[in-house]
């Protein structure tokens, strides 16, 4: 099933949705006292994410941690450019 872009989601019990966000899809590997993150392509962005990636290291356990990495905005909402001039601003540092 492809997803459809709709004003609202349909009512009922056979429906499924979930919201759509438009960031950065990203895989934390933790193992012992490393922590290191990763694009979907397999690019480690470690340095990118840092402060994410520590405190995910703090968990203090091994695992695998994957989602999508947005900014949100004062109200809850995507902040896209945000979470582009950040990543922009993190790959001229390293």
């Amino acid at each position: 099933m492809i997803p459809t872009l709709v004003d609202k989601p349909p009512e009922g019990k056979e429906w499924m949705h979930e919201v759509k966000y438009d960031g950065y899809r990203t895989q934390i590997v933790i193992a012992g006292e490393r922590a290191r993150a990763f694009t979907r392509r397999g690019f480690d962005w470690t340095k990118k994410y840092l402060p994410i990636v520590e405190a995910a290291r703090r968990l203090g356990r091994d695992c695998h941690l994957g989602g999508e990495l947005i900014v949100q905005d004062q109200n809850g909402g995507q902040a896209s450019r945000r979470c582009a001039a950040r990543s922009k601003a993190a790959a001229a540092i390293g």
